[in-house]
């Protein structure tokens, strides 16, 4: 690895504040993390998401069981979703200036309409490499733990994130434009992919949001939230 990608990915861990990850092993795992498969090259982020996935999944659990013991098994399902949807991996990722550390293959750095789809899988693939690099959960809770506080206040005080298929529905009959629809199709399982099905949400002809989910029931759902956030502030349901 030259010098200045290896300073540049030991900021990053800095500004994660977990320093601690910054050793050569580590190091390497992140670039292969940051590396997408476009690239062309054998190691690239593909394993390290799949793992990321299941880290992030555990953690987040984890998460909610310390810091809100008092809510129901299904609110803390709801809530989970929030905090590991691919919404959540995006805006995580454009937060910690992911995106100028990619190293994309051409075809995926002239495709604009992919950032977010790249942002949320190389974040993923970021906490695999954390994870894989240090054998441990607790950097990982110490750099999300601030972040899901964040997300976890704003679900939380909003009940409609719980139910964002009726919110949506509410909203749209509320404004005359009839029920929305949901065009879900599964996706092809690549390399153990666990984002199996991928859900857009229309009203009439005008596509809301499209979001991916393990089931068709979560992806409908995260794109039904998806769709409520691009509303604005003053149209959203209450």
């Amino acid at each position: 690895m030259i010098p200045s990608r290896r300073a540049a990915l030991t900021q990053l861990l800095q500004r994660l504040g977990i320093e601690e990850a910054a050793d050569s092993s580590t190091l390497i795992l992140i670039d292969q993390a940051l590396t997408h498969i476009s690239a062309g090259l054998a190691q690239n982020h593909e394993r390290l998401e799949f793992l990321g996935d299941a880290v992030l999944r555990l953690t987040a659990t984890e998460f909610i069981d310390r810091q809100h013991p008092t809510l129901s098994v299904g609110a803390c399902s709801n809530l989970r979703a929030q905090l590991v949807s691919d919404r959540w991996l995006a805006e995580l990722g454009q937060r910690i200036e992911l995106a100028p550390l990619l190293n994309l293959g051409a075809k995926a750095q002239g495709d604009p309409a992919a950032r977010d789809t790249l942002l949320a899988d190389a974040t993923e693939a970021l906490i695999g490499a954390v994870y894989a690099g240090q054998a441990s959960l607790d950097p990982i809770h110490r750099w999300l733990t601030p972040h899901w506080q964040r997300t976890s206040e704003a679900v939380l005080n909003s009940p409609d994130q719980f139910n964002s298929k009726s919110a949506l529905q509410e909203w749209s009959q509320s404004q005359g434009l009839g029920l929305p629809t949901y065009v879900t199709t599964e996706r092809s399982r690549s390399h153990g992919d666990p984002h199996r099905f991928n859900s857009s949400v229309w009203i009439g002809e005008q596509l809301l949001a499209e979001e991916r989910g393990r089931s068709r029931k979560e992806a409908e759902k995260n794109a039904a939230n998806a769709a409520l956030q691009t509303l604005p502030e003053s149209g959203r349901p209450h």
